[in-house]
């Protein structure tokens, strides 16, 4: 009798953004992707749903409430149990400022607002590594 796989467990998308319009929209975006959503409207939501998730993908706001984008993602660059966690920067700043800055801080990758759904599939399924 052939052997059965185990089912692979979903990875954990964390997205931070204070527009909960912007989170539906990511939401929607990455409906085809093979991952579990977890969401947060502030900076500081977002570190506890961090520490508390362990996301394998985080997607960032820049300007957040309480705690930047980018202070969160220094905050995961700067910690052990982070390193793993890949950051994409989603934000309105500018294409130029955010591809400029985005790496300082740590980030893997950014796209700007606004965005399109198939780009930011895309570009989450590159950084989960997978063809999910």
């Amino acid at each position: 009798m052939p052997k059965q796989k185990e089912p692979r467990e979903l990875p954990t998308i964390l997205v931070a953004d204070d527009d909960p319009e912007i989170l539906k929209m990511v939401q929607a975006a990455l409906k085809p992707v093979a991952a579990r959503l977890v969401t947060a409207l502030d900076g500081e939501q977002a570190l506890s749903a961090l520490l508390t998730e362990r996301p394998a993908l985080v997607i960032l706001d820049v300007m957040m409430p309480k705690l930047s984008g980018w202070e969160v993602a220094r905050y995961i660059r700067e910690h052990d149990q982070g390193r793993r966690v890949k950051v994409l920067m989603l934000t309105a700043i500018g294409e130029a400022l955010n591809a400029a800055t985005s790496p300082v801080m740590g980030a893997d990758a950014c796209l700007d607002k606004p965005f399109n759904f198939e780009e930011l599939a895309t570009q989450v399924r590159t950084l989960l590594g997978s063809d999910r």
